[in-house]
């Protein structure tokens, strides 16, 4: 099945999610301690393989796949209006870095996503299965 080439907000979603999964591994490798061990690896591995798998299915449009980004980039936006909330009371954690750069990336990227996601038009991109 051959679709339409991608919209420019359907491929800055793929995009989006592709490259979060890669930086969640590099940076939660570069976080382990050495020698790494395989369970480690395999962990960090398994979760930047859900990004891409999330990225795969938003790619060929499926409408489950676009309810999941929105649900994903929702709780991203919560989750680190907790963290700053936290940070600025002054709480006593230690934040990895992995916090702190994937902030950097998610946080904006989140923000201009999820408005696209709920739009009309990108509804009219994802279709849903026929049952």
């Amino acid at each position: 099945m051959i679709l339409d080439p991608l919209p420019p907000g359907v491929r800055w979603a793929v995009l989006f999610f592709v490259s979060n999964g890669f930086a969640d591994v590099v940076l939660t490798l570069g976080e382990l301690p050495r020698p790494f061990a395989f369970w480690e690896v395999w962990q960090a591995l398994g979760s930047g393989l859900l990004y891409v798998l999330l990225a795969l299915g938003l790619w060929r449009r499926f409408a489950l796949c676009r309810s999941v980004a929105m649900v994903y980039c929702l709780a991203s936006l919560v989750t680190y209006a907790a963290v700053l909330a936290m940070a600025l009371a002054q709480a006593p954690f230690a934040f990895p870095r992995s916090v702190f750069f994937s902030s950097l990336f998610e946080v904006p990227s989140c923000a201009l996503l999820l408005p696209y996601l709920r739009s009309a038009e990108a509804a009219l991109f994802f279709r849903r299965p026929l049952l």
